[in-house]
């Protein structure tokens, strides 16, 4: 069953977003664009076309066909920040699981380590990995520290570490070396 097929229980395969939330979330970024509208026409396609100077997101949950290849959320988070490149605010919707959402709120510093290649317990060889991205939430009440400089470069808006590129506020790094994927910090 794909995603033009509804769900299970009811068919249905088009939830909007409810009118006073998107009435909240349009007050504070002034919205003028909506890549994935319904109605939507036949010929409009939110994932090539250029986007607006405000955007509000929300994409299919599950996958579409588009150009001949399933799409799903990936496709609208590459086209999102894309679009954020280009100086465009965009405000993604995507439900996600609670005890993500738990620890964000809890989080120092979120690291993406990739696609880890998890070693077996029999002989302590890697695997080929999950083919999935693994998030590594730290909760800590320490500051953490640049292995580089030994400066913690943190702000309080700073949660995400991205992988081969040096700290992106730490002011001591500013053109670091980048680090190697198993590096981190």
């Amino acid at each position: 069953m794909g995603f033009h097929d509804g769900n299970k229980k009811d068919k249905k395969h088009y939830w909007l977003t409810p009118e006073d939330l998107m009435d909240d979330l349009n007050k504070q970024f002034n919205f003028d664009f909506d890549p994935c509208p319904y109605p939507k026409d036949d010929d409009f396609d939110g994932l090539t076309n250029e986007w607006g100077s405000s955007n509000y997101v929300n994409p299919p949950f599950g996958t579409i066909m588009h150009e001949g290849k399933k799409k799903g959320p990936t496709a609208w988070a590459r086209k999102a920040i894309k679009e954020y490149e280009k100086g465009k605010n965009v405000v993604f919707v995507y439900p996600i699981d609670k005890w993500v959402l738990m620890l964000l709120e809890h989080t120092r510093e979120v690291r993406n380590l990739e696609d880890v290649k998890w070693c077996s317990i029999e002989d302590g060889l890697p695997g080929p990995g999950i083919g999935r991205h693994v998030a590594c939430f730290i909760l800590s009440h320490e500051e953490i520290k640049c292995p580089d400089c030994k400066d913690s470069g943190m702000d309080e808006n700073t949660k995400i570490s991205i992988p081969n590129k040096p700290h992106p506020v730490c002011p001591n790094c500013k053109g670091a070396k980048q680090r190697n994927k198993t590096d981190s910090w």
